[in-house]
């Protein structure tokens, strides 16, 4: 795939719709259907007509073109859908001019929601005035690249203002490449059949590159009809080495083993496979490398825009032929298609697994009729949700791991999601414990640094409350220095008044007759008597670390000290201080749960 969506004013995309998901999967079946369309050889102009049609119908804009780029740098319009006069079928874009220019030059996407408000274009006075005469707002370019070389852009128009969401961009950009590869090979037939003519002399070497071509794209066709058809990874692998001979992988983007069909040792291209990617990667271009046991390993890599959703990799006997080569980029293509469903497939139920976590969450105990039967649909059984799980790790977002708690929850019959900004896991699990145990090793592995996992169990789906628990105990977890644990709530009982909203009034009570004239001091006084026995306490008694950790002169703190006794009315000094000391450690605690991104002083 290629082409990141740019823009070029300084606006944002809007969102995808959270409800479009029937629509995406429309959008795809078409651009599929549209792909499979263009994989037949024909004429350019056939292909030219048939390019912007298709396009058309897929993004559903006001009017849809195509230009292709001069030898002269100038973009000329060469096919149309929608009605445009005949003035604007004939204009051509000065090099470096417009949104076109800009497609071009960066060889990128861009969009504007006004054309001319779009501030970094470069304007032509005469384009400027056939542009206003159609009555062209809003327009995003995608450009049309044949091995790394841009040949012309394809652009979608409105004749009113709007912003092109990102999705959109994504499927105008993949059907580019699709597009391109067609026209591409419209022209390479046209060539081929116009030299056939004009040299009969060498009419066998003509015939053999048809042959050639006919079988690249017999290869392409038949991986976009195992697409069409849903087939996954494997099959797409078993049905390339079944037309191309030899072994096929294809990874992941983290070069994970997606499938692997055809002859060959399962063993003997590991590192040189990961080499021949990784130079793929950097080049941008299918590689080629020989390999210890003697084989050819080719490996190209899976692109939408700037980003790397994976690679094929080809390992042979043979050197491949150029034709060889572009089947495997033309197999890349595909592989792309089928990533990009399924991440939008993954992403949309990952989203509808968040959205049902929040509503059984806000809506506690009661479950109602529409949200057992979404659950039934997922494969989840609301009544054996009996676990609440909360995971933290410092330097990670809550979304980041919402992303690798949403394979557990597929794996577990349960729901991810992201709630008040905690990363959440509702799942059923016998041992709570053990559970958490190996929730936090499995995201310990994936991050590769430390994360704590708290599990609190489930009491008559009252899923809110569990949550509250879990993410309070999982503050006091970190507060106490714990940062690398798969840990249940009740490994922390001890300090439950603290996180247990239940149990707050308990210990307002145990505060308030305990360090309750301390608290009011603090707070008329804007003092923090408190945090100054935290530190003693937490020194074991000793002045001079208590003053170096509060930063302070020994005397200040001695003042201090004699302060905490004039306003507690004894010597709490002389006296078992086990009371004092337990109320000030739940008062900082009960300060971390119910304030945790605030300082006080």
């Amino acid at each position: 795939m290629n082409h990141p969506p740019h823009e070029t004013m300084p606006t944002m995309s809007e969102p995808a719709d959270a409800g479009s998901r029937p629509g995406r999967e429309r959008e795809l079946a078409s651009l599929y259907a549209t792909a499979r369309a263009l994989t037949a050889l024909g004429d350019v102009e056939d292909v030219l007509g048939s390019i912007v049609r298709h396009a058309h119908d897929l993004i559903g804009t006001d009017f849809t073109y195509l230009s292709l780029l001069g030898d002269d740098g100038s973009l000329s319009i060469t096919a149309s859908e929608g009605t445009i006069s005949a003035t604007f079928r004939s204009a051509r874009i000065p090099p470096h001019t417009g949104l076109g220019g800009k497609v071009v030059d960066t060889r990128a996407a861009h969009w504007v929601e006004h054309y001319f408000e779009g501030g970094r274009l470069r304007h032509d006075p005469g384009f400027d005035a056939v542009v206003g005469g159609e009555g062209l707002v809003a327009l995003l370019g995608v450009p049309l690249l044949v091995r790394d070389r841009v040949i012309g852009a394809l652009f979608a128009a409105h004749r009113s203002r709007r912003r092109f969401r990102t999705d959109e961009i994504a499927l105008l950009s993949a059907f580019a490449d699709h597009a391109a590869i067609a026209l591409d090979n419209a022209r390479l037939y046209e060539q081929s059949r116009t030299a056939l003519a004009e040299l009969r002399t060498a009419y066998r070497t003509i015939e053999e590159q048809m042959a050639v071509m006919e079988r690249a794209q017999a290869v392409h066709e038949a991986l976009t009809g195992v697409v069409l058809a849903g087939g996954g990874p494997a099959v797409v692998a078993g049905e390339f080495a079944g037309q191309m001979g030899g072994r096929v992988e294809i990874l992941d983007s983290g070069g994970t083993l997606l499938a692997r069909a055809g002859a060959g040792d399962d063993t003997s291209g590991g590192p040189v496979t990961a080499g021949v990617v990784e130079q793929a990667r950097r080049t941008g271009r299918a590689v080629t490398v020989p390999g210890p046991d003697g084989r050819r390993h080719s490996a190209a890599t899976v692109r939408a825009g700037d980003s790397v959703l994976g690679a094929v990799v080809w390992s042979q006997d043979q050197e491949p032929s150029a034709v060889d080569v572009r089947s495997l980029e033309l197999a890349s293509h595909v592989v792309g298609l089928l990533i990009l469903k399924d991440n939008a497939v993954a992403d949309a139920a990952e989203r509808l697994s968040g959205e049902l976590l929040t509503e059984l969450i806000v809506a506690g105990p009661q479950v109602s009729a529409t949200q057992r039967t979404r659950a039934r649909s997922r494969g989840v059984d609301l009544d054996a949700l009996d676990v609440v799980v909360v995971a933290g790790a410092e330097g990670v977002s809550a979304a980041g791991l919402v992303r690798h708690l949403h394979p557990i929850a597929r794996q577990e019959a349960g729901l991810a999601g992201e709630h008040l900004g905690q990363a959440v896991l509702i799942a059923p699990a016998a041992r709570p414990e053990a559970f958490a145990q190996a929730v936090h090793q499995r995201l310990r592995a994936e991050y590769g640094r430390p994360v704590t996992v708290v599990c609190e169990r489930v009491t008559g789906h009252d899923w809110a409350r569990a949550v509250s628990r879990a993410a309070g105990c999982t503050a006091v977890v970190r507060h106490l220095g714990a940062r690398d644990l798969g840990t249940t709530t009740d490994r922390f009982a001890l300090y439950a008044l603290a996180f247990d909203a239940d149990r707050r009034d308990e210990l307002d009570r145990f505060l308030a007759d305990t360090i309750g004239p301390l608290l009011d001091y603090d707070a008329r006084r804007s003092t923090d008597l408190v945090a100054t026995l935290d530190a003693y306490f937490g020194n074991d008694g000793n002045l001079r670390r208590t003053a170096e950790t509060l930063r302070v002169h020994l005397n200040t703190l001695l003042k201090r000290l004699d302060r905490t006794a004039d306003v507690l009315g004894h010597d709490w000094r002389a006296a078992d201080d086990l009371p004092l000391r337990l109320a000030i450690r739940l008062e900082c605690l009960r300060r971390v749960v119910v304030l945790p991104s605030t300082e006080r002083r």
